[in-house]
């Protein structure tokens, strides 16, 4: 059984990742709702941050009726939505 080739995530260099860690801690702390860009994701992830786990490197979003834990390393960006 051979494997399919996987797209490698693309590197970001640390100002970038200082970047959305800032963003994403301000988002918690302020309690915003907020869309994730994740990578291998097709559709955004929609939320409030209720926790950002150091110990794992997730950050725990919470949608309508679950929780979505997301890798920070997978965060591609963090937007606000406007509606």
């Amino acid at each position: 059984m051979a494997k399919g080739k996987v797209a490698k995530r693309p590197t970001r260099d640390e100002f970038v990742l200082e970047e959305i860690g800032n963003q994403l801690t301000e988002a918690y702390q302020e309690k915003s709702v907020v869309e994730l860009t994740v990578w291998g994701v097709p559709e955004a992830v929609r939320g409030t941050i209720v926790k950002m786990d150091s110990r794992t490197g997730k950050v725990h979003v919470e949608q309508e009726e679950e929780t979505k834990k997301v890798s920070f390393m997978d965060i591609m960006a963090l937007n606000y939505p406007r509606d």
